[in-house]
């Protein structure tokens, strides 16, 4: 088998990232690494700390290991990784777990989705951040952090169907290019 390729999905919340992580891997008939932090913080029920962060990081590098070793396919969708575990650290907390820094370090993608914030703001009990502002300061972090680092990576952005066409065609690209 090919060595496996991981492309991950980012962006702030409420921008389609789960949804577009789940419909990447139906069409490439693959598996997809689901963001632990949504069980998590509907199971303790109460509001989240720093320290809390932290345990969500390693239990995301966990989960993401475990279905990397297990997939049969040579592909795998990732919804979150330690630069969206860094943005909401900072963001939230103006500091960030030195796990976090160094899983970004030694942590090796194929290809990341940044997605956009045109996408109407769905509220649920988890989302912080509906005003537009908030959004796009966010959205701004995550760019710099894509321009600022040397995996591809494509601005997904559009209605589902059309964020769903763009990251196919990307994915497609960054299979075929070793």
């Amino acid at each position: 088998m090919p060595p496996l390729k991981k492309i991950v999905v980012i962006g702030p919340e409420s921008t389609g990232k789960s949804t577009l992580s789940e419909q990447l891997a139906d069409h490439f008939k693959t598996q997809w690494v689901p963001e632990f932090a949504r069980n998590y913080l509907l199971e303790i029920r109460r509001s989240y700390t720093y320290e809390d962060l932290l345990y969500i990081a390693e239990a995301q590098v966990e989960l993401e290991d475990r279905i990397c070793a297990s997939t049969k396919t040579p592909l795998v969708f990732i919804d979150t990784d330690m630069y969206v575990m860094k943005v909401w650290c900072e963001y939230v907390f103006k500091k960030c777990h030195g796990f976090i820094l160094d899983q970004i370090a030694i942590r090796k993608y194929d290809g990341y989705l940044l997605c956009n914030t045109d996408l109407p703001w769905v509220a649920d009990e988890l989302r912080e951040y509906p005003d537009l502002e908030s959004r796009e300061k966010l959205f701004h972090m995550y760019k710099d952090l894509m321009v600022n680092q040397s995996t591809p990576w494509v601005e997904i952005s559009g209605d589902y169907d059309h964020r769903l066409q763009q990251a196919i065609h990307f994915t497609s690209v960054v299979r075929v290019e070793e």
